[in-house]
């Protein structure tokens, strides 16, 4: 019989409220400068947030989140994400970031502007995260391996 991982409390914030809070075995961040795993006892640490998703993993199950931006602060078996904006698969409107994908690949291509390209740019990213999320299952158990193929 296994013995279950340790876990640490992990909190996701965004300015309007808290979206998870609850103790689990890993977490795995997209940052600016790579993606980071945590589990119980990591080092005082803090992180730079980028557009990634997110993972929670506790034993089989494994939830998604997009995440867009922020911070995290690490410590004292403790994990505090404050994100721009955070968004669960649930919570995607896939028809309208679809659409919006769509649009910014056309005025990226129609555009003379450094600008607004860049903006583009960003924005073309949430999207591609936002349907990456979507996809997966709200939560995930033993069938984690064939989902990831699929995707």
């Amino acid at each position: 019989m296994a013995t279950a991982a340790p876990k640490f409390r992990l909190r996701i914030t965004t300015p309007d409220n808290i979206k998870y809070e609850e103790d689990t075995e890993m977490v795995i961040l997209r940052c600016i400068t790579g993606d980071m795993g945590i589990m119980a006892n990591h080092e005082r640490t803090s992180a730079i947030l980028d557009y990634g998703v997110l993972r929670i993993i506790n034993g089989e199950e494994e939830r998604r989140m997009a995440v867009f931006g922020g911070m995290a602060q690490i410590g004292d078996n403790q994990v505090t994400i404050l994100a721009n904006d955070a968004q669960w698969p649930e919570d995607i409107d896939i028809a309208f970031v679809e659409a919006e994908r769509e649009r910014m690949a056309r005025r990226t291509q129609e555009s003379a502007d450094d600008l607004t390209i860049a903006r583009d740019q960003i924005l073309m990213r949430r999207t591609l995260v936002q349907i990456e999320v979507s996809t997966f299952p709200l939560i995930s158990g033993s069938g984690r391996e064939e989902s990831k193929k699929d995707v």
